[in-house]
């Protein structure tokens, strides 16, 4: 699981910070601990173990046939059936030649006797029906650990995704601020115009209409970021302490992308999901074998010890049998039915099969190029945020200069908040995008990832007097 969360980081490129301890004491979440408390606290983890506890026991249950049966039985029992007194009095070794008397052979009295019995079966051949249920029940166990190997990996690309989700809503909160911080600046300046004669009143007007939108910007990001909070959450699976919450920022990276064809033959490799689905088909041929079997003879042994008494203490006689029995169904209708099924059950896994590889295929496509759209959207986004930080910066000279109204400074800095705003979207689709191929990818959780480390890229930062830095 430490590899997991190891393989985490690199996909991810989410940079770990030492345990720096806050004021409250308590140090920053990282995503190594938040993978491990969801693995350690989510319900939904708990329902995969179950069911590959699940799956152990039924291993278990199918090699009980191998094991014999003894039972102990204590019998008390009073009658005058003729017969159940002949052969009670036979047991308990007390029959006398006055007992051959019609009159007590045709009406005997009630009679008293107590059995202490002991018994044993084995089923010693059965057409090797057991062995291939054991065989089978071997290969649905390896399908849950399979399928709880996915389960493991869903919930940790879950919560990687959650956890990306509020560094972007941390981002957008920084970013609104610098941006409120900015447009309460433009008030400031349009005022100090107005007041010494170099701009009309409605400049300051704009200016104010604008950092009222900033405002209500700002509002709108606190709620993603206590939405986004509430997810992780959700996917942990238990709260998360308010002295938790400084995280490391979000942080630009790009990847080595695979080859498209390599990328889906590693995937039909390697993922669990199918793995599982590979046990289950095996499972199933081994049905059809089992189901066969059940055509052949069985050779069951048994075998009983009794000892009768005619009080629950005193004198008794004991009494054994063992014996060897052989079984062929002369006309196993049931037999038929159940071959027939496991052929059904073997049809449809096969189909099942098929239909998951194309699935797979389909989702390793969809995720590549994604993320290859990912990764030139943010180059683009790079490129306009450069831009736009230029065009403002010369628009912003422009307007002090008196060549440019503020209509003009606030369409180009709505257009910079913009490209900032698209850009760290960017950032966070890219990486997401790159979690979502590893996935559709079934990176193995035991063994390290032959994929380059990710390399952070810059962001040009804005170099105007009148935004917050």
């Amino acid at each position: 699981m430490r590899t997991l969360i190891a393989i985490l980081l690199v996909l991810t490129g989410i940079p770990q910070l030492p345990a720096q301890t806050t004021a409250a004491g308590a140090a920053p979440l990282t995503l190594s601990e938040a993978v491990q408390r969801a693995l350690d606290h989510n319900p939904e983890r708990r329902m995969a173990a179950a069911d590959l506890a699940a799956a152990r026991v039924a291993a278990r249950s199918a090699r009980l046939p191998l094991l014999p049966t003894v039972g102990f039985d204590e019998l008390i029992t009073r009658g005058n059936d003729p017969v159940y007194v002949f052969g009670s009095l036979l047991r308990q070794q007390r029959f006398s030649s006055a007992d051959f008397a019609l009159n007590s052979l045709n009406r005997p009295l009630p009679f008293n006797n107590f059995a202490t019995r002991f018994t044993g079966n084995w089923l010693a051949f059965d057409s090797f029906r057991t062995e291939l249920g054991m065989r089978s029940a071997d290969h649905q166990l390896r399908a849950a650990t399979a399928l709880t190997t996915q389960a493991d990996q869903q919930l940790a690309w879950r919560v990687t995704a959650a956890y990306v989700g509020v560094l972007l809503a941390r981002r957008q909160v920084q970013l609104t601020d610098r941006q409120l911080h900015t447009a309460q600046a433009l008030v400031d300046a349009s005022n100090a115009r107005v007041q010494a004669g170099t701009a009309v009143s409605a400049d300051a007007l704009s200016a104010a209409t604008a950092l009222a939108s900033r405002r209500e910007e700002s509002i709108a990001a606190q709620g993603d970021l206590a939405t986004a909070w509430a997810q992780l959450e959700q996917a942990i699976g238990q709260p998360i302490p308010e002295a938790e919450r400084d995280l490391a920022p979000l942080q630009p990276a790009t990847y080595t992308l695979p080859q498209l064809s390599d990328a889906v033959a590693l995937a039909l490799r390697q993922r669990p999901d199918r793995h599982a689905l590979a046990e289950q088909l095996a499972a199933a041929h081994t049905g059809v074998q089992a189901a066969q079997a059940a055509f052949g003879p069985t050779i069951g042994t048994f075998g009983s010890w009794e000892q009768d008494r005619g009080a629950f203490t005193g004198n008794s006689g004991n009494n054994w049998m063992a014996g060897v029995q052989l079984h062929l169904e002369l006309f196993p209708a049931a037999a038929r039915q159940q071959l027939a099924a496991a052929r059904v059950a073997l049809t449809r896994t096969r189909a099942a099969s098929d239909s998951a590889d194309n699935q797979i295929r389909l989702e390793v496509t969809r995720a590549w190029y994604a993320h290859r759209t990912a990764d030139q959207q943010m180059q683009v986004a790079q490129a306009a945020v450069a831009q736009a930080d230029e065009s403002l910066r010369i628009l912003t000279n422009r307007y002090d200069a008196g060549l440019a109204t503020m209509t003009d400074l606030l369409r180009v800095e709505d257009a910079q908040r913009q490209a900032r705003t698209a850009y760290w979207q960017a950032v966070s689709g890219n990486l997401l995008s790159w979690v979502n191929l590893q996935y559709a990818m079934g990176t193995p959780l035991p063994h390290a990832l032959d994929l380059s480390a990710p390399t952070a890229a810059s962001l040009p930062q804005t170099t105007l007097s009148h935004e917050a830095q």
